[in-house]
C-alpha cells in the first residue's frame, strides 16, 4: 500500500479468542472444532444484529469492526451472556469461554482488513481480559460510561507489548448491582498556580519524588499475573525451566521477519547447552508468534518457571533488541535490559542475554559449558542468508528448498569457513531424497554426508550436524554408525528437543525401540508442541513393541498436527488391521489414496529403512489387508 492509498478512520474494535484453547483440543479435538464453529456463528450473528461486520478469524479468534464504541460494547455484553447460557450445559473441563477486547481507535483500511495500533490495542485488552470477560479502553469507556447499564472497574494504565504508551485499562461488570458504578477511578484535583515561583517549586518537588519513586519501584517492575503449579499442564522439571518467545519484529520492513526468529533461535539454541536447564524448544514457543499472550498462559501450558520475551527493530545498520526476563510464579521481572547496537555486533549481544539469563537463574557455568556455543560468522550477509535458508527449508516442499541450496552456496561463497552454511546446504541435499526432487538419491546422501562432515571440522562443538548425520546413516542403513552420531549430539546438546528426536527415530530403525520411548518422551517433553513427525516416530516404537492402542494415541497426535500427513494414515491403516479392526484400517487406507491416488505399496516399502526386514514385512502385510495395492 503507497502512502496515497493509505485511508485511515475511527472504528470501534472488537477482539476475541478462546481460553485454554490448546488443553481443549489437546482432550478432544473433534468436540472442540464443533463447538467453536457453533460460537463462531453465534458470535457472528450476534456482531451482525448489532451493525458491525467481522473482519477475520484464525483458529480460536476472531476480530470485528463497529461503527459506533456503544454497540461493539453491547455485542460484545450480549455475546458473554449467550456463552455463558451454553456453556452451563457443559462439563465444567469442555466450556469454552472467550475473552473479549474492545478499543475505539485509529485504524488503516487496507481492501477488507484493517490494521494499525487500533486493532493491536484491542488485541491487549483481550489478553488482559478474563475468561468470559471483557476490558475496555480509556477510550472507549469515555464514550460509554454513561450510555449503557452496566458497570467498571478502573484496572489502571497498563503498559502493553508493542503499543508505546501506556492505556487506560477498564473491566466491564456485567453483574445488574454493579450497573451505574465506576470502581477504583481517582480523579485528581487541580491546583491554579498564582506564582512563577510556586510552579517551579512543584515542579523540582515532582522531579526529586519522581526520581526517588523510580529508584524504588520502577527498577522492580510490579509483578504480572502469577501462574499456579496446580494448573500446569506438566509438572515442574526439577531445574530451572524456561520457555523464550519469538521476539517480535518491530521493523517495519515485514520481510525482516526472519532476522527476529533467528535470533530467538540463536538464544533457544545457546540456552539448550547447558545441562542444568530445561529449556522449551522452538516449536513449541514459537506457537504463540503473533499472539497476545500472558506469561502466565505460556508457564501454565508448557510447564516452566520463567519468561523471556523481547523484540528487535533493524534499521539499516543499526539494531535495537529489548528483552526481559519473568518468573511467571512470583510474577516478579527478574531482568530487563535495552540493547542499541551497530549490526555487526548481534552475536555479542545474543551472547550478553544470554549470560543474563542463566545468572538471573541461578544457574552457574563451567568453564566448558561456557564454550558450547556455535561459532558466529565472519560475514554478517552469510549469517542473514542461512537464517534466510532455515525459513525456506521449513517449508518442506521442493521450490522452498532450492532457494535454501541456492541462500547456502551464496553464504559459502561469502564465508568459507561458516559451519552453518555447510550444514544448511547438507539439509538441502537430504530433503532433495525426502521430496523426490533428487536425480541419483544415493549421490545426494553422499553430498549430504560429506557437507555434515565438513560442518563437523569447522565446528566440533555445535550439535546439529551430529544429529543430522545421524540420520543420514540411517537412511544408509548403517545403524550403528546412526546411533553413535545421534548419542554425540545428545551429549553436546543435553536440553535439545531435535537431537533427542533425531536420536529416537535412529534407535527404532536400528531394532531398538525400547530404548527410543525414554528419548521421544524428552524429546516432547522439551517440546510438547512439536512437529508431527515426532509424534509419528514414537507412536512407531510402541507400534513395532506391539503395543498397539499407544501407537494409536500418537499417530492421532501427529494427524492432530498435520491432517493430510500420508505417513500417518499410513500408520493407522497398519496399525488398525494388525488390531483387527479392519474397519477403521479400510477408512485410513482410504485416506491415504484420497491424498495420493497413485500410491504404491511396493515403491513405499522401498523406503522403510528399517534394520529388520521382518518388520517391513509385517507392516506391509498389514497394509495391505486394509486394501493397499
Amino acid at each position: 500500500m503507497t502512502t496515497q492509498e493509505v485511508k485511515r478512520k475511527l472504528a470501534a474494535i472488537l477482539s476475541a479468542d478462546v481460553k485454554g484453547y490448546s488443553r481443549l483440543m489437546g482432550e478432544d479435538e473433534k468436540g472442540t472444532i464443533q463447538t467453536l464453529n457453533t460460537y463462531m456463528d453465534l458470535m457472528t450473528g450476534l456482531i451482525q444484529q448489532h451493525r458491525g461486520r467481522v473482519v477475520g478469524t484464525a483458529g480460536d479468534s476472531m476480530l470485528a469492526e463497529f461503527g459506533s464504541v456503544v454497540d461493539a460494547v453491547e455485542c460484545a455484553v450480549e455475546i458473554q451472556k449467550e456463552l455463558k447460557a451454553r456453556n452451563a450445559d457443559l462439563p465444567e473441563n469442555r466450556r469454552m469461554e472467550f475473552r473479549i477486547g474492545v478499543n475505539l481507535g485509529d485504524v488503516i483500511e487496507d481492501g477488507e482488513q484493517i490494521l494499525g495500533d487500533g486493532v493491536n490495542i484491542a488485541a491487549r485488552l483481550e489478553s488482559l481480559s478474563e475468561a468470559g470477560g471483557i476490558c475496555i479502553s480509556g477510550t472507549a469507556f469515555d464514550h460509554v460510561r454513561n450510555k449503557l447499564n452496566l458497570g467498571y472497574k478502573y484496572l489502571g494504565e497498563q503498559t502493553v507489548k508493542n503499543i508505546a504508551l501506556p492505556i487506560r485499562v477498564y473491566k466491564v461488570l456485567m453483574e445488574p448491582e454493579a450497573a451505574g458504578k465506576v470502581i477504583g477511578e481517582k480523579k485528581a484535583k487541580p491546583t491554579p498556580l498564582h506564582r512563577p515561583v510556586t510552579a517551579l517549586a512543584i515542579i523540582l518537588i515532582a522531579i526529586a519524588a519522581g526520581f526517588a519513586i523510580w529508584k524504588l519501584y520502577v527498577r522492580s517492575t510490579p509483578p504480572v499475573e502469577v501462574a499456579s503449579k496446580e494448573k500446569m499442564a506438566f509438572p515442574l522439571p526439577d531445574m530451572p525451566s524456561i520457555a523464550v518467545l519469538p521476539f517480535v519484529n518491530m521493523s517495519k520492513d515485514s520481510d525482516q521477519e526472519y532476522f527476529s526468529d533467528g535470533i530467538t533461535e540463536s538464544i533457544i539454541t545457546a540456552l539448550c547447552k547447558v545441562p542444568r536447564l530445561f529449556v522449551i524448544a522452538r516449536n513449541s514457543t514459537f506457537t504463540y508468534k503473533g499472539k497476545p499472550v500472558k506469561v502466565k498462559q505460556v508457564s501454565e501450558e508448557l510447564g516452566v518457571r520463567y519468561v523471556l520475551e523481547g523484540s528487535v527493530q533493524r534499521s539499516g545498520n543499526r539494531v535495537r533488541i529489548t528483552a526481559q526476563l519473568i518468573d511467571a510464579i512470583t510474577g516478579n521481572h527478574l531482568w530487563a535490559e535495552r540493547y542499541d547496537r551497530d549490526l555487526k555486533d548481534i552475536f555479542a549481544v545474543q551472547d550478553e542475554i544470554t549470560m543474563k539469563i542463566l545468572t538471573s537463574m541461578r544457574v552457574k557455568l563451567t568453564e566448558g559449558e561456557q564454550a558450547l556455543r556455535v561459532r558466529p560468522p565472519r560475514n554478517l550477509e552469510a549469517y542473514l542468508k542461512v537464517l534466510q535458508g532455515q525459513e525456506y527449508i521449513g517449508r518442506f516442499n521442493i521450490e522452498g528448498n532450492i532457494m535454501a541450496k541456492q541462500l547456502a552456496e551464496e553464504a559459502i561463497a561469502l564465508d568459507p569457513e561458516f559451519p552453518s552454511a555447510y550444514y544448511g546446504l547438507a539439509s538441502t541435499h537430504m530433503m532433495d531424497v525426502w521430496l523426490g526432487s533428487s536425480k541419483s538419491p544415493k549421490e545426494s546422501l553422499e553430498k549430504a554426508v560429506e557437507l555434515t562432515q565438513k560442518a563437523i571440522s569447522l565446528d566440533p562443538k555445535d550439535s546439529r550436524p551430529y544429529a543430522l548425520l545421524g540420520y543420514l546413516y540411517v537412511m544408509k542403513r548403517d545403524y550403528d554408525k546412526a546411533i553413535a552420531e545421534g548419542e554425540k549430539a545428545v551429549a553436546l546438546d543435553p536440553g535439545g528437543a531435535q537431537t533427542h528426536a533425531w536420536l529416537g527415530m535412529s534407535l527404532n530403525y536400528a531394532d531398538r525401540p525400547k530404548d527410543a520411548i525414554p528419548v521421544f518422551e524428552k524429546a516432547i517433553r522439551l517440546n510438547p508442541n512439536g512437529p508431527a513427525s515426532w509424534f509419528l516416530n514414537f507412536g512407531t516404537s510402541y507400534r513395532v513393541m506391539g503395543q498397539y492402542q499407544e501407537a494409536i494415541t500418537q499417530y492421532k497426535k501427529a494427524l492432530r498436527i498435520a491432517p493430510n500427513n500420508i505417513l500417518a494414515h499410513l500408520a493407522l491403516a497398519g496399525t488398525y488391521s494388525l488390531l483387527g479392526r479392519d474397519e477403521e484400517a479400510h477408512a485410513e487406507a482410504a485416506e491415504v489414496i484420497s491424498i495420493n491416488p497413485k500410491f504404491s505399496l511396493e515403491s513405499f516399502a522401498k523406503t522403510l529403512p528399517f534394520k529388520n526386514q521382518a518388520q517391513i514385512d509385517r507392516y506391509i502385510e498389514a497394509l495391505r489387508k486394509a486394501g493397499l495395492k
